[in-house]
């Protein structure tokens, strides 16, 4: 379990990255095969009122999960963020399982 934080435009404390870690920890109970999780913080200081994104990559061996939201602090960006990529994970994992026990019953009746 690999999370690497990166922060632009902006600097991330202590107390965030604890913050971050903490809840993007959670995402590895959904998947084994997630390798690597990244984080980019990005503050804009343009117009747009909601200017702190936050976006989460998930490296996973044949597909990568990819999430991104922005809100007026990074704390409510990361939830939001991480609660898509929940939704996301819940979604994509049932259908890999159907697949692999597919394979599984193809492979068995082929011989």
């Amino acid at each position: 379990m690999n999370i690497t934080i990166q922060s632009v435009n902006c600097k991330a404390d202590a107390t965030l990255s604890y913050f971050i870690t903490e809840k993007v920890r959670k995402l590895f109970k959904y998947s084994d095969r997630i390798i690597r999780a990244e984080v980019r913080l990005v503050a804009d200081n343009g117009g747009n009122p909601r200017t702190k994104s936050c976006d989460i990559r998930l490296m996973v061996p044949g597909n990568d999960h990819f999430v991104s939201r922005s809100s007026d602090v990074f704390e409510k960006s990361v939830l939001e963020s991480v609660r898509t990529m929940q939704q996301l994970l819940r979604r994509s994992k049932p259908a890999k399982m159907l697949h692999h026990a597919r394979r599984k019953v193809n492979q068995v009746f082929s011989k």
